[in-house]
């Protein structure tokens, strides 16, 4: 061991190089596939390869680990040889944060399981808070310390030098080349991040009972009548206020419907299958009840108030078949399925939901009906639902054919 460390503090210069080349590609693989990740967008696109995205991801971050032992066998001569570079220091300090404040948290978002949500919501909140810190701050340095700035400084230190000894009295320049430079760039990031950042922080760390929910009000794609009217305990919500934020993730275009389009069907091993039009569903009796929302990615929302249809009643109207084992839902966008076994299907909390703290589910929250199961991970609460089918056989939906595991307890 002490050979290896004599080995590596002799020229630690090019060492150093190396460990910052190393450690940049690794937080530039990180950044990229970090912010493919978290897009609803790319979700869609990606499909099953968002899961060995999510993979690489993961083995970068752990990868990322191995310059780090390597830089903090030299930190100490590096400190050393920045005395009197203040800013220098403190970008080693701020730089090492990021990295061990990423690290930390991603790897409770991987152990997402043993952590618990409370831990996960709040790694994901600090996870997400260093990258929009981080990555603008990763973006200024490497751009600052590119050659051509750098050598727009020396050359300015240079003539400013000459100057200087051509002429001892004249004063000297406020502001260099490569300070305006400088100064530049971080305006142009605080520009692109900056409001993006506040967003961010608002959306993040307010409550979805406000402003948020009225936003996805506002976009509601749908445009079914009438409305839902809310029982009492709904308005004011029961719950208080959904304490949180969604993040609308979706594997296809966010479908919208309208009286003349939509239908909620239940029926395969069933003794009176039925479809019902928007109107005779939403005249259908409710029930409201409280229930936390957690999602696989990290995140999740406390204190939902749903109201809705528990999913006991419509297998008990429908007259389940002794040979039925399975509980296949299909979700309105013609693409994603799930499924429940009818033991979990009859839980007392699974309900098919209209309306969330009292207001219609947006289409952008799975609106107009969508499923809850809330001791499950979110993926199983499938959006857009409109057909409900009872099965003998088993079946995979559509994130556990893609790696996802099907036992979804939280």
């Amino acid at each position: 061991m002490a050979k290896w460390l004599d080995w590596m503090r002799r020229h630690a210069g090019r060492k150093l190089a190396g460990i910052h080349a190393w450690n940049g590609w690794i937080v530039l693989l990180l950044a990229a596939t970090g912010l493919l990740l978290a897009s609803g967008f790319w979700r869609g696109v990606l499909g099953e390869g968002r899961v060995w995205l999510k993979w690489v991801h993961i083995a970068a971050g752990l990868v990322s680990v191995a310059p780090i032992i390597l830089y903090m066998t030299l930190i100490g001569k590096h400190w050393r040889l920045l005395k009197g570079r203040p800013w220098q220091r403190f970008n080693i300090v701020v730089v090492l944060t990021l990295l061990a404040g990423w690290l930390l948290s991603g790897v409770i978002l991987w152990q997402f399981r043993l952590a618990g949500p409370a831990l996960s919501n709040a790694a994901l909140v600090a996870h997400d808070l260093l990258t929009w810190i981080g990555l603008p701050y990763i973006i200024y340095h490497s751009l600052t310390r590119t050659r051509w700035i750098k050598q727009a400084g020396r050359r300015a230190v240079i003539t400013e030098r000459s100057e200087e000894r051509l002429h001892p009295a004249a004063p000297q320049p406020l502001y260099t080349r490569r300070a305006f430079l400088r100064t530049a760039i971080g305006a142009g990031l605080a520009v692109a991040f900056g409001p993006s950042l506040l967003q961010w922080v608002g959306r993040s760390l307010g409550s979805t009972s406000g402003s948020a929910l009225d936003r996805l009000a506002e976009n509601d794609k749908n445009r079914l009548l009438p409305a839902p009217q809310p029982l009492a305990d709904s308005s004011p919500p029961v719950g208080g206020g959904a304490q949180g934020h969604f993040r609308v993730y979706t594997v296809t275009p966010i479908p919208k419907f309208a009286n003349d389009n939509w239908s909620f069907t239940v029926d395969g091993l069933v003794d009176r299958p039925f479809t019902w039009n928007w109107e005779q569903f939403v005249s259908r009796k409710r029930t409201v009840q409280v229930s936390d929302f957690h999602c696989v990615t990290g995140w999740s929302v406390y204190r939902n108030t749903w109201e809705g249809i528990p999913l006991r009643e419509l297998l008990d109207l429908a007259g389940v078949r002794p040979e039925a084992k399975t509980v296949k839902f299909y979700s309105g966008d013609g693409v994603y399925t799930e499924s429940l076994t009818l033991d979990q299907a009859r839980m007392d909390d699974v309900m098919v939901a209209v309306l969330h703290d009292g207001r219609p589910l947006p289409s952008d929250l799975g609106g107009p009906a969508r499923l809850i199961v809330p001791k499950m991970y979110a993926y199983k609460s499938i959006k857009w639902l409109n057909r409900i089918e009872l099965i003998a056989g088993d079946h995979d939906g559509y994130w556990i054919e893609r790696g996802y595991s099907k036992d979804a307890w939280v």
